[in-house]
């Protein structure tokens, strides 16, 4: 078999995982005394995916004999494989099992996207991508991605919080803390991210900045962010009225990730797509 194919047979296995890890996270939810045991079922098998997806993505780098996120599909992989690490990270130092269901859903969704509708074939680069900005740039994103959807399903919870019954939720104050931090751990990278795309875009079109649609997004995510952090820590917002700005900065990544690189014309691209 090759590599490509087992590649995407590795994916296939990890959104089986997955939905079983969404299964057993949503059981727990509901609370109960079984709850804490499902929920480390749930995370056991969050785990198990996060090895397995990892995997399948070195396997595309190697069947590619590149980075791995040279292309939408290839994008969405591996940001799933940050979603999910980004998750479990903290939920070594902290107890957010909670936040299964809120993080593994998307994720499926995620994945469910790369293996349908966007699913390309491992190949080299257009000419364009071929740079070792590429690295740099595109895995900042990645990383910041990763962090964001953590800070997306909590401010997610948030703003369900009076409509929610379950138990297993911790109260509003912790919720909202938890989601400023890991802001704070996401937005610096994030920046970084948009600085590495200009560098990028003057070595490649010789200007760092022209307004093309994915640069202009990428500027409207930041400034949402940087707005969210700004009212959280200078002017005292917290709860709801932060975690809206949250989920509207994030609401802002994919469209930026979906609609600019399948709708709207620009000098960005991906390979294939």
């Amino acid at each position: 078999m090759e590599i490509g194919n087992l590649s995407n047979l590795f994916v296939y296995a990890t959104i089986l995982i997955l939905l079983l890890a969404l299964i057993t996270y949503s059981v727990a939810l509901g609370g109960g005394e079984k709850a804490p045991k499902n929920e480390n079922i749930g995370t056991a098998f969050s785990w198990l995916a996060f090895a397995v997806l990892f995997v399948a993505v070195v396997l595309r780098g190697i069947s590619s004999q590149r980075v791995p996120w040279g292309n939408m599909y290839e994008f969405a992989i591996t940001s799933s494989l940050a979603i999910l690490g980004s998750f479990l990270f903290i939920s070594l130092k902290k107890e957010i099992k909670y936040l299964g269901v809120f993080v593994i859903l998307p994720t499926v969704l995620l994945l469910g996207l790369a293996v349908t509708v966007l699913y390309t074939e491992a190949g080299p680069l257009v000419p364009a991508l071929r740079s070792g900005w590429l690295v740099v740039h595109v895995a900042a994103a990645i990383i910041s991605y990763g962090a964001f959807s953590v800070n997306f399903a909590l401010s997610t919870i948030i703003l369900l919080r009076g409509r929610l019954i379950f138990s297993r939720i911790p109260k509003s104050e912790r919720l909202d803390e938890l989601a400023y931090r890991t802001a704070l751990f996401a937005f610096p990278i994030w920046t970084f991210s948009v600085i590495a795309g200009a560098i990028w875009a003057e070595n490649a079109w010789g200007r760092y900045w022209g307004w093309d649609p994915k640069e202009t997004w990428a500027l409207i995510t930041w400034l949402i962010y940087a707005a969210y952090l700004h009212a959280r820590a200078t002017r005292g917002w917290s709860g709801k009225k932060s975690a809206a700005i949250a989920v509207t900065a994030y609401a802002s990544i994919v469209f930026n990730f979906f609609g600019v690189n399948l709708w709207i014309t620009g000098l960005h691209s991906y390979a294939g797509v």
